[in-house]
């Protein structure tokens, strides 16, 4: 190990890789083929950089590139990395049924996430509602570990001092943003009650409820989540919800530990 590696244990920044990242993660968002020059702008990219990469992305299958309309789209190549992280989460296979169940039972969108750095939690598994207007989610989609019902339950489980995340705190996105000494109130609630509700703060109509999976230590490593409609869901079916989603939590990790997981 040189004195470099042994003294700080920072992260060496590889600005190619990032870009790459940024690259798929641009693609994997549009909805329609982009070209290399709207897309170095979008990412602020030169644009020869910008080709570069996606000429060995094409090579490695995980960009395609339509030379009739000189654009490009996420390539297939991607699929078999995506299965093969998902067939390793034990979680997400066992939970996958249970979420389908829930979102029939509630008509809610039901989701489980789970923890990656740097401080994001990623949808792992999904089940969209059945009701004629659902929200989009998709698998894969990133979220700030602090934001809504997940980021209070975060806060409350892995965050000793929560006065210590104000800077972070001041950097989400909500559309009705709580206070910070109010947030910290819910942060509280959500530990002692077991699960945490946020009511049109991140998204204006839409109430989320969230419960933890915990880890090792006790930390909370993942969480399952039911997404609705305000004016759907009413406050005496939320504890009913929650309920629910506590148990098939509670399964899921029996279930874990009779795999040997």
């Amino acid at each position: 190990m040189t004195t470099e590696q042994a003294s700080s244990g920072t992260k060496r920044a590889v600005p190619a890789v990032t870009r790459a990242l940024a690259i798929l993660r641009f693609l994997a968002r549009s909805a329609e083929p982009v070209g290399v020059n709207p897309m170095a702008r979008e990412l602020e990219l030169v644009p020869s950089t910008c080709l570069h990469i996606l000429r060995v992305l094409q090579d490695e299958g995980l960009v395609d590139f339509d030379s009739a309309t000189k654009r490009y789209s996420i390539g297939v190549g991607i699929l078999p990395l995506a299965r093969s992280a998902l067939q390793r989460n034990t979680f997400s296979v066992l939970i996958q049924p249970k979420l389908s169940e829930l979102s029939q039972a509630f008509g809610v969108t039901s989701i489980a996430t789970q923890f990656a750095e740097p401080a994001q939690m990623i949808v792992v598994a999904l089940s969209q509602s059945s009701m004629p207007f659902r929200l989009q989610v998709d698998l894969g989609s990133r979220f700030p570990a602090l934001i809504s019902a997940t980021g209070r339950l975060f806060a409350a489980h892995n965050v000793p001092d929560p006065e210590s995340l104000r800077a972070r705190f001041d950097k989400l996105v909500w559309d009705h943003p709580p206070s910070f000494e109010h947030w910290l109130e819910e942060v509280a609630e959500a530990r002692s009650r077991g699960y945490a509700l946020d009511r049109g703060s991140y998204i204006s109509g839409v109430t989320v409820i969230a419960v933890p999976v915990f880890g090792p230590g006790g930390r909370m490593i993942r969480s399952l989540v039911a997404i609705g409609i305000s004016e759907r869901l009413e406050d005496r079916e939320i504890p009913k919800l929650a309920q629910a989603m506590c148990a098939m939590r509670d399964e899921v990790q029996d279930l874990q530990i009779d795999a040997g997981n």
